[in-house]
Order: structure tokens, then C-alpha cells, then sequence
């Protein structure tokens, strides 16, 4: 059953807009997406990657979520910038949880046997690319405390949180010079800059998931309808896919094509124990 406070922290609008997406298609069910940005939407934002996992109250909230959707037409999914195989360790994912790594270049499923994640391939010229990029990149940090480069499988990554606003302004430029010098799109984050050999982008990654959601849940004719919460400039090219009967959340402050925001991980906690709710008392 619905717990009283379960949407006690959230604004009127919110709560409203999360009950209308539930209560859509009970009768005739849809197949539905509940789709969720990792950092700084589950997660606080922390100097070390490494380090980052889910509010206490997120992941109590994600859990109870995925208990609630067993055997019904909705799955969850988390779509990350992080790496497939980093994903999977940071956010611990409940069995039956779709994943998206690197923006959408890494896909995976979390079975009961654990991650079964689809091989990213690169060609010879990605791989090339990819090369030059981390040279590049790296000559871009030399000599700048605090900015520091992550490698992944099909993309390089500028992370700025810790160096000085001068640093940062320098490793930024330099790092956009490679990105064109190679014919590559940089991607502007919190404290990051990304820069991918694949092109892709969460919002191409939850177009994928709609179709992939559809089969899984047996509704493949029907048009998914997707909730997304995310809470960078990275999360806005998924919240520009969605269309009606979709549901996007902005986590935090910005500019944002989101259609309602909450505060925090806390407060999308509330979402999500409100949807978890709403779900548990229909069945």
C-alpha cells in the first residue's frame, strides 16, 4: 500500500504529474520505462568517482521500486555517462535492471547470474581516434593540478572538479582543440568534458530502451512511455525525446526541457517511493 509520506516532499505538480504516469494505462496496460541518471540524480556528486554511490534514501527507494515492478509491464533502467562495468560496481542494480553506459555506447541487463552486458567493438579507425585522443587529451592536463583524464572503452573524459578555475579554463579549450582537430563532438558536463569516438547520446539510448522495453514486456506495438530523471546538461538530450504520456524530472538547478524538477536525490527518492506505492497498491 501507498505509504502516507510518500509524497509528502514533493511539490503538488510533481507528485500529480508521477500519479498521472501511473495511473496511465491500467486498463489497458502500456509498457513502461522508469529511466534514472546515476550521478548526481542517485548519487551526490563527489570528488572521486570512485567513491560515489546512492543516497541512502535513493536506494532504499530504488529497490522498493524494482520489488514493485515484478511481473508487471514497467522495467527500470539507469543511463549513466559512467562505463558499463563502473555502473554496474557504483550503483549495485537490482536483478531484472536494464543499463547504459558511456551515454549510450555500453549497453548491459542484470540477470541472477549478474551482468550480461552486449560487447562494445571498435573498428580500426575508432581505435585510432581513440588513440589520438587520449594523447591529446593528456597533453591537455600536463602541468594542471587538479584536472585529470579517465579512459573508457570508447570515449576519454576531462575532469575538472578539482583544479582551478584558470586550469580548468585552459584544459577545457585544449581539450575541445583535440575533440576538433579528430572531428569529434565534446560533450559539456558538471566539472567534465567527454569526447567519444561512437556517436551517440542518452536521449538515442532511451529512444533504444523504448523498443527494447516494448519486446521484453510483450507490447511491442505500442509506444513505450518513459520517466526519466536526470540532473545534467547530458540528461537533456533524453528529456528531448520524450513526447506525451513521457514524464521528465530535472534533478537540482539549471535550464532544462524537463517538465518538473525536484530538489535532490532525496526528493527523487520521494518520486520514486511514490510511484513504488501507487504500483504496490494497484496490485
Amino acid at each position: 500500500m501507498t505509504r502516507p509520506d510518500d509524497a509528502a516532499a514533493l511539490p503538488g505538480a510533481v507528485a500529480d504529474a508521477v500519479r498521472a504516469f501511473a495511473a496511465h494505462g491500467a486498463d489497458d496496460p502500456d509498457a513502461r520505462l522508469v529511466a534514472l541518471d546515476f550521478d548526481g540524480t542517485l548519487a551526490p556528486l563527489v570528488d572521486d568517482p570512485l567513491a560515489a554511490c546512492m543516497a541512502p534514501a535513493a536506494r532504499a527507494a530504488v529497490d522498493r521500486l524494482a520489488a514493485a515492478l515484478a511481473g508487471t509491464t514497467t522495467r527500470l533502467a539507469l543511463v549513466s555517462g559512467r562505463n558499463l562495468a563502473d555502473l554496474a560496481e557504483r550503483s549495485e542494480p537490482p536483478v531484472g535492471t536494464y543499463l547504459v553506459g558511456s551515454h549510450g555506447a555500453e549497453t548491459g541487463h542484470v540477470t541472477a547470474d549478474g551482468l550480461d552486458a552486449v560487447p562494445l567493438e571498435l573498428d580500426a579507425e575508432q581505435a585510432d581516434r581513440l588513440a589520438s585522443l587520449r594523447a591529446g587529451m593528456a597533453d591537455a592536463v600536463a602541468g594542471r593540478e587538479g584536472a585529470w583524464v579517465q579512459d573508457k572503452p570508447s570515449a576519454a573524459v576531462l575532469h575538472t572538479r578539482l583544479a582551478s578555475a584558470a586550469d580548468t579554463r585552459a584544459a577545457v579549450a585544449d581539450t575541445d582543440a583535440v575533440a576538433g582537430r579528430l572531428g569529434l563532438h565534446a560533450m559539456h558536463g558538471k566539472d567534465v568534458v567527454e569526447v567519444a569516438v561512437v556517436e551517440t547520446s542518452k536521449g538515442e539510448a532511451v529512444d533504444r530502451l523504448r523498443d527494447v522495453v516494448g519486446q521484453d514486456c510483450g507490447l511491442p506495438d505500442g509506444r513505450t512511455r518513459v520517466l526519466y530523471a536526470g540532473d545534467d546538461t547530458t540528461d537533456e538530450t533524453a528529456f528531448a525525446v520524450l513526447g506525451p504520456g513521457d514524464l521528465g524530472i530535472k534533478v537540482g538547478d539549471g535550464d532544462t526541457l524537463a517538465a518538473q524538477r525536484v530538489a535532490d536525490a532525496d526528493a527523487l527518492a520521494a518520486v520514486l517511493d511514490l510511484l513504488a506505492g501507487l504500483i504496490e497498491q494497484r496490485r
